[in-house]
């Protein structure tokens, strides 16, 4: 029953990368008629029980108010759950992608509890002086097979990296694991190293992945405020967090293990590799490398969708 809630609210689901929190905008009463389609028939308490045991929270009213607002929200939510149908029904690859949070790497406290005899000892001060770098974990997660895979990048978060680690997931995974496929479906945030406006992100889904792999890329963006319901964040990354609390973060070694060693009862797996090339910032793509990219965008929200084809010949 449980695997069976969680199909339902794939779509439906966000959380906290950090705290492993969730939250939905389904009613207890939509879930459960839900389920009775299905032919599971349970109680709302039922229901509800459930959803605290997958870590599913509810709130009360607070007085915050969202400075980003934007009048195509809701459409662009409905046009990437129409897409993800789509490339569900036909057996094409849909991933959820972003970078967790950059990681001191050191004897450094790290937020959490851990299970242990005592105290694990960590530096008084965390002063980036006494650090062996910044772990930059990008994420890649396979949302059919429920697969993750994470590069650790130890230089910058730049679109150059971001594509690395997709096309490094796409030649070691996903063309064996979909091997008919030409077609790959992209969800990702409006900002960072993926973000909509990103002329190099875009430049390097071409160079990197749609020409040299051959294969097509419809990237969805989620509207800017709006990050915690990509999946990835609470599917992936929460539970990565929740991994190594309390533990120190001393070595690239233990957070590659902390990552693989990374498992839900919902059958996630994650592999992780660790990249050490030096990425440069602030790269520029000039207008004739942009005018020549095969980029299309969609009819519906086209500075949030868009689809990249292989060059021809």
């Amino acid at each position: 029953m449980i695997l069976a809630i969680e199909r339902l609210m794939a779509e439906d689901t966000a959380g906290d990368p950090m705290t492993g929190l969730r939250w939905t905008h389904k009613t207890t009463r939509k879930i459960r008629h839900a389920l009775e389609a299905a032919g599971i028939f349970v109680s709302r308490t039922t229901v509800a029980r459930l959803l605290r045991q997958r870590g599913y929270s509810l709130r009360v009213n607070r007085k915050l108010i969202a400075l980003v607002n934007n009048e195509h929200r809701n459409r662009q939510f409905k046009y990437i759950k129409r897409l993800r149908r789509v490339f569900a029904k036909d057996e094409l690859p849909i991933v959820s992608v972003d970078t967790k949070k950059k990681e001191l790497v050191g004897r450094f406290k790290n937020p959490g509890a851990a299970w242990s005899k005592q105290p694990i000892r960590v530096n008084d001060h965390d002063f980036k002086s006494d650090s062996k770098g910044f772990a930059v974990p990008y994420g890649v997660l396979d949302l059919s097979a429920n697969r993750g895979h994470v590069c650790v990048g130890t230089s910058h978060d730049t679109p150059q990296f971001a594509v690395h680690a997709l096309a490094q997931w796409w030649r070691r995974t996903g063309r064996l694991r979909y091997p008919a496929a030409d077609h790959l479906l992209v969800l990702a945030d409006t900002g960072g190293s993926n973000g909509a406006r990103n002329r190099a992100w875009k430049h390097q889904l071409q160079t990197q992945l749609c020409d040299h792999c051959r294969l097509s890329v419809t990237v969805c963006h989620y509207p800017p405020g709006t990050s915690k319901w990509n999946p990835i964040e609470h599917r992936l990354f929460s539970e990565i967090s929740k991994n190594w609390a309390g533990r120190p973060l001393d070595s690239f070694d233990t957070i590659l293990n902390y990552i693989r060693t990374t498992r839900t009862n919902a059958g996630l797996r994650v592999t992780a590799t660790i990249d050490r090339r030096y990425y440069a910032t602030g790269l520029k793509i000039a207008a004739a490398d942009m005018a020549a990219l095969r980029l299309q965008p969609h009819r519906t929200c086209p500075a949030w969708n868009y689809t990249l084809r292989p060059a021809s010949g």
